[in-house]
């Protein structure tokens, strides 16, 4: 079995991370969803742009990174979101 060549570089990181957050966020305010989805509407959005946008032509590589942007982007949420609640209960 032959792995897929993946091409990723600091640009996947740069839009597309901040991409998947945000995009995650706003659709989270204006639709009201609820919490346990939201994970899954980050991946799916992650899996959305990969395959689209950030790999076209290479469905499998764009299905593997596709699940690096939304892991990213819920652990990234996840770190702030613990951080800020740190801070702001420091006294």
């Amino acid at each position: 079995m032959n792995f897929p060549t993946i091409h990723t570089n600091f640009w996947d990181a740069v839009i597309a991370l901040p991409f998947v957050l945000c995009l995650t966020q706003i659709l989270k305010m204006y639709f009201h969803i609820p919490k346990q989805w939201i994970p899954s509407l980050a991946i799916v959005i992650g899996l959305v742009f990969s395959v689209l946008i950030s790999h076209r032509g290479n469905l499998t590589a764009g299905l593997f990174m596709g699940y690096f942007y939304g892991y990213a982007a819920i652990g990234t949420y996840a770190s702030l979101k613990t951080s800020f609640n740190y801070f702001r209960n420091q006294k």
